[in-house]
């Protein structure tokens, strides 16, 4: 990075995200996406980016500009048509009921090697949508900005068709190990058509764009630390959301899963960690009298998932917990211990530099541990 980037970097404020602030929003989607080795290729116009939608749309901006700087990938696409001579499959009686023939003509099914893909027509259509309905922050200029850059990479993608993206059609696209770039992109539509599903709801209602954001955002952080630690933890064996049993001698169909978001677990040591995420603004709750403590249900699920694997094996029975916060108004750092297992209530603050949250991350896991006896 220039120093220059670097100086504007560093004086940037972070951005409020369902009242979290968090400055590395771009670094998380990396990791969320497994992309993390593109991680020092962004700008700082990126990072500075005053709304989600305003981040995804410079990124796609700097994704699509490359694409076309080498050429927008091309599949086989299926035609049909009147030809002058033969091509692929004819069709005799759709010629003849046309009357081609006479003409020198036959209605024939072929394919082309062409430039409007769905891959292309999905971006396209996104960045059309986005131009519409984007949410880019409070200052107009800004905002304006950005509506005609999407505009002008509309245009630029002439040729390709705009079409109405429905279901899984993003998650159907076959992408070969060569379309890293597409896979970001295809990724990043995703995530922004997510967000702009409109409602069921016959008549103006919209869907409240806020537990909606709320969900999208807690996915992202749930895989962001997933995978950092996937990436970082060579040491340890690291299992998202792995299924655990309840063990129950007499099990039911409606028992719940119980998958917590990661266990951990050291290659030598064999000492354990079942660590969950908790995207929310309040760390601590408000009781009855006024008094702000832990939210009880999260402290029963990591205890559950303590508890009630304690006769798996001697890992599992001084096995630690970690609920994992981002910090919002103050740092929070408690441990607890029940019946035998370590709990700890920790917050990351996503509004740091980067390798200082990278730092506090592995420090959480990694940092010695006060010896201690299993009951």
């Amino acid at each position: 990075m220039s120093e220059q980037a670097t100086e504007i970097f560093m004086k940037q404020m972070p951005v409020k995200l369902n009242g979290i602030p968090i400055r590395n929003l771009w670094y998380m989607l990396l990791y969320a996406w497994n992309e993390i080795v593109l991680k020092d290729h962004w700008d700082a116009e990126v990072e500075k980016s005053p709304s989600l939608d305003a981040l995804l749309a410079l990124i796609l901006r700097n994704l699509i500009k490359q694409r076309l700087r080498i050429g927008l990938g091309r599949s086989y696409m299926k035609e049909d048509g009147l030809l002058r001579g033969i091509r692929g499959r004819m069709d005799f009686t759709e010629s003849m009921n046309r009357l081609s023939f006479n003409n020198g003509q036959a209605y024939c099914h072929y394919q082309i090697f062409s430039h409007n893909a769905p891959k292309n027509q999905i971006i396209r259509s996104t960045l059309a949508r986005l131009v519409q309905t984007g949410q880019f922050g409070e200052d107009q200029i800004k905002v304006e900005e950005i509506r005609h850059m999407l505009r002008q990479l509309v245009r630029d993608l002439d040729g390709i068709d705009l079409i109405e993206i429905k279901g899984d059609l993003i998650h159907r696209q076959q992408l070969s190990r060569n379309d890293g770039d597409y896979r970001m992109m295809l990724a990043i539509c995703d995530l922004i058509l997510k967000r702009q599903l409109p409602t069921e709801t016959i008549g103006s209602h919209k869907l409240p764009g806020l537990n909606r954001d709320a969900l999208i955002l807690y996915r992202i952080y749930e895989r962001f630390v997933a995978n950092f630690y996937k990436f970082h933890l060579v040491e340890w064996v690291v299992a998202p959301q792995a299924r655990l049993s309840w063990h129950t001698k007499k099990t039911s169909k409606y028992m719940p899963t119980m998958s917590p978001d990661l266990v951990i677990q050291h290659r030598t040591s064999r000492r354990m960690v079942v660590l969950d995420t908790k995207f929310t603004a309040s760390s601590l709750i408000p009781n009855r009298w006024g008094n702000y403590v832990f939210d009880s249900s999260h402290l029963y699920q990591i205890y559950t998932y303590l508890r009630s694997q304690e006769h798996v094996s001697d890992s599992h029975r001084c096995a630690s917990g970690i609920l994992l916060y981002p910090t919002v108004y103050e740092k929070v750092s408690e441990t607890i211990e029940l019946q035998g297992h370590q709990i700890q209530l920790a917050t990351i603050d996503l509004s740091l530099p980067w390798d200082d949250i990278e730092d506090a991350l592995l420090d959480l896991v990694e940092a010695p541990k006060k010896e201690r006896k299993c009951n």
